[in-house]
């Protein structure tokens, strides 16, 4: 088996560069890509869903489309959506502690 190269890795690279260029007010997400899928980029948002969002909208990414769970025993909520921008394939993924909910309180007209 051949060994990618970093000439391999062209098409999230090449996205990568365009992101910086047309988004440079954007909040910077966590940065990934692989040789195991050549032409994705892997943009992460940690702790804050409207910096997914905001990203979300700059790529132009049906909000119908994202797909939420959770995970960490049901603590984290994690947001993930595909699209395209500057010949890559964009991963797009959002992870959010999940808000605490607030007890219902017997004089609060819940039935019993």
């Amino acid at each position: 088996m051949n060994a990618l190269t970093l000439a391999d890795l062209a098409a999230p690279l090449t996205a990568l560069i365009a992101l910086d260029a047309k988004f440079p007010h954007l909040p910077a997400p966590h940065v990934d890509m692989s040789p195991i899928f050549p032409n994705r980029l892997r943009l992460s948002c940690h702790d804050d869903l409207s910096v997914f969002e905001a990203w979300r909208e700059a790529l132009n990414i049906d909000p119908d489309a994202v797909v939420h769970c959770v995970q960490g025993g049901g603590g984290t909520l994690v947001l993930k959506v595909h699209g395209r921008f500057a010949g890559a394939d964009i991963e797009l993924v959002g992870f959010a502690p999940v808000p605490e909910l607030e007890p219902v309180s017997a004089g609060s007209g819940a039935v019993s």
